[in-house]
């Protein structure tokens, strides 16, 4: 089964784009490296432009973290273009995955719904017959 080649460079850009953001990160002191991780790049198929969505852990930061995304971008794509071979190096857009967030939010309300009642005690005792 072949592999689509779109689904290659998107898995490519998904490290290098990683990789890069932690070393570009590292030297800005108002953002966390540990807070934002790259969950998908989806690359235009003329390979002209990258969608790189993140999840951000602290929620009250998005905007802040993304415009600081958004000023590194540049050299993101310098990083990429020295590592990478590509026809084109993609300018970088990135967009905020609330995927996790909100899957975050479903395990915290299972988390506190109350227990289900025993329903064991009530399947020793024979049901009494109807009359």
């Amino acid at each position: 089964m072949p592999v689509n080649r779109l689904d290659r460079v998107n898995a490519l850009l998904l490290r290098e784009v990683a990789d890069d953001l932690y070393r570009v990160l590292q030297s800005d002191a108002e953002i966390d490296v540990a807070g934002v991780t790259v969950t998908k790049v989806e690359c235009a198929p003329n390979l002209r432009t990258a969608t790189v969505w993140v999840s951000i852990r602290d929620a009250a930061e998005h905007p802040k973290y993304l415009r600081r995304l958004s000023k590194h971008a540049k050299e993101i794509q310098e990083l990429i273009n020295r590592n990478l071979t590509l026809r084109f190096t993609p300018h970088l857009r990135f967009r905020l995955d609330v995927g996790i967030a909100k899957g975050d939010r479903v395990l915290d309300i299972l988390s506190h719904l109350p227990p289900p009642a025993d329903d064991s005690a009530d399947a020793d005792t024979p049901a009494e017959p109807a009359p």
